[in-house]
């Protein structure tokens, strides 16, 4: 372990979309804050980095994806390298990369109500070393999802085959698929974006799917977008896009919920018209649930139906009997010839990278916490999480939750409140926090944290709603609980106006210096003119305490407690 701790006013953990957002916010709306962002890999951009399978892609519209305070520009569906290089370009805009750990993953947070301070020990990835730094508040920008390992079942006698067996979330650099019996298990979005892709090169794709899933084709490029680019500033146009996408996301939604036989119907109606004649569209595209109970998958300009019509790829419904040396067994007999076979089979879920959190010595299990406002843990002070909706772009909530915690941070520091904590709900029936009915939601189920039955504490999942949950008038609506450290600690007395805090001494030049140094926020230094020692001050710092500033004094050299200029 590092002897050395670094102090951040906050710590980001994670440099993907989320993080780069949260920086930027921290950037713009509290420029005085110190801030570190801490990577457990090795470059910008989390999973756009991570994930390397062909034809890659967001599965949202990029007008509601990008940043609100960044209009995306592009292409409606952007690919991989497109939209990484757009989280590098915004750290570079905000000067962001000076402040990134790259190979630092977060072990652990361990909170102290005594110094109201996270100390937070990492690991370097590159090295190995422990390194520890302290911070004020931090931000787990780290999404829900293992990084490291996605879900991978054991396959029925699957070490009888001979080729490769390949998670798309560990996507060999050198891997040929050139003319080979290609089969991808798996029908959610990972599945439905690579079987046209890997189509162009191999001899044949199939994807197996045990259960449907809902899929809707979009335009790759929006007709309106080159409309509104051709009279209208590119940054205007991009606004008017991305609110047409939010309205249309969200009215969508709600329509699926409320009349779900008849969106379903649409649905299988443009499947219908995308596919030959003669395809089992009720066989392979209906699936046992009602929409949005799981995503809808998004596939640009109907590039699967397209591919699906051909004799490069073809999709069967059925399960696996067991593998043979080349290929799969189902148990309907079939037999499915394969060279290579993608386990596109989903991910697994981890919150917050997978680190232990401490409060006071008590570890916190997720599991028993409420989600307040979907970005703070009940009875867990100055940390939140930033996530995304599940039935609209994850941005949309992020956006909103890395400008509330800036407007929590501002009022806490003009306040002179060092912590603010969720309380926890009372008479709330708890469920889990995500509601999907998807194989990754439920097999986390028992590392999710609970929603309650009621605002703040329940989520909307609605953009519209969430603008006045999250308006900054509402930052102490009694649920929150602010508390100074003085407070907290009552073995310290809460100091009247006129009485100083403690002195500390600092060595400059050989030379013993005395100074004083109180308070979190905006720094305000007080310069020397007929006062002479740092006591002088003591009016304007009970003045100016608990109001949102660092407040600095020093002696002069020669007065108070500190050495002559001439004193060795």
């Amino acid at each position: 372990m590092s002897s050395t701790q670094q102090h951040m006013d906050v710590v980001i953990i994670g440099a993907g979309l989320s993080g780069i957002g949260a920086a930027a916010h921290l950037t713009t709306e509290l420029p005085y804050k110190r801030y570190a962002i801490l990577e457990a890999r090795s470059a910008i951009g989390g999973t756009w980095d991570l994930f390397r399978y062909p034809g890659i892609r967001s599965d949202s519209d990029m007008y509601t994806f990008g940043y609100r305070f960044k209009p995306w520009t592009g292409r409606t569906l952007a690919d991989r390298p497109s939209i990484q290089r757009y989280i590098e370009d915004t750290a570079d805009e905000y000067g962001i990369r000076e402040h990134i750990r790259f190979h630092h993953r977060v072990l652990a947070a361990e909170w102290s109500s005594v110094t109201a301070r996270w100390t937070i020990t990492a690991q370097r990835t590159d090295t190995g070393q422990q390194v520890a730094f302290t911070a004020s508040w931090v931000i787990g920008a780290t999404g829900y999802y293992d990084a490291d390992e996605g879900y991978r079942p054991q396959l029925p006698s699957e070490e009888h085959f001979q080729g490769p067996i390949v998670h798309p979330q560990h996507w060999p650099d050198d891997l040929d698929y050139t003319d080979q019996r290609v089969v991808v298990i798996g029908s959610g979005a990972t599945a439905v974006t690579l079987v046209p892709s890997l189509a162009k090169k191999a001899a044949h794709v199939t994807m197996l799917q045990r259960t449907p899933t809902y899929i809707a084709s979009v335009p790759a490029e929006d007709p309106l977008a080159r409309v509104l680019h051709n009279v209208l500033p590119s940054r205007n146009a991009a606004r008017i896009l991305r609110w047409k996408y939010i309205l249309l996301r969200q009215a969508q939604y709600s329509i699926s919920r409320a009349l779900p036989g008849i969106v379903r119907g649409k649905i299988r109606h443009d499947v219908i018209k995308h596919l030959p004649d003669d395809y089992e569209v009720d066989t392979h595209f209906n699936p046992p649930y009602d929409p949005w109970d799981q995503r809808i998958c998004a596939v640009p300009d109907g590039d699967l139906f397209d591919a699906l019509g051909t004799d490069k790829a073809s999709i069967k419904t059925d399960t696996i009997r067991t593998f043979t040396r080349d290929g799969i067994e189902l148990d309907s007999g079939e037999f499915l010839p394969a060279d290579l076979v993608i386990t596109a089979t989903g991910l697994n879920l981890q919150w917050l990278g997978g680190m232990t959190v401490t409060v006071d010595g008590q570890e916190v299990a997720l599991r028993d916490r409420f989600v307040y406002k979907g970005m703070m843990l009940s009875g867990v002070p100055n940390l939140n999480l930033v996530s995304g909706y599940t039935n609209n772009s994850w941005t949309l909530k992020a956006d909103l939750v890395n400008r509330y915690v800036c407007h929590l941070l501002r009022h806490m520091d003009e306040q002179g409140y060092d912590t603010v904590t969720p309380m926890t709900p009372i008479g709330h029936k708890p469920s889990p926090a995500m509601e999907l009915d998807a194989g990754y939601v439920r097999r986390g189920l028992d590392s999710m944290p609970k929603q309650g039955s009621r605002v703040p504490w329940r989520l909307h999942q609605n953009y519209l709603r969430d603008l006045r949950l999250f308006n900054p008038r509402n930052l102490d609506d009694g649920h929150v609980r602010f508390r100074r450290t003085t407070d907290i600690n009552q073995d310290t007395p809460h100091r009247p106006p006129g009485i100083t805090v403690p002195t500390q001494t600092v060595t400059v030049n050989g030379r013993q210096m005395r100074y004083r140094d109180e308070g979190h926020g905006i720094p305000v230094v007080f310069v020397h003119g007929i006062a002479r020692s740092l006591e002088d001050w003591d009016e304007q710092h009970g003045l100016l305490r608990g109001q949102g500033f660092r407040l600095i004094s020093v002696d002069l050299p020669g007065y108070g407690g500190s050495a002559p200029l001439d004193t060795p």
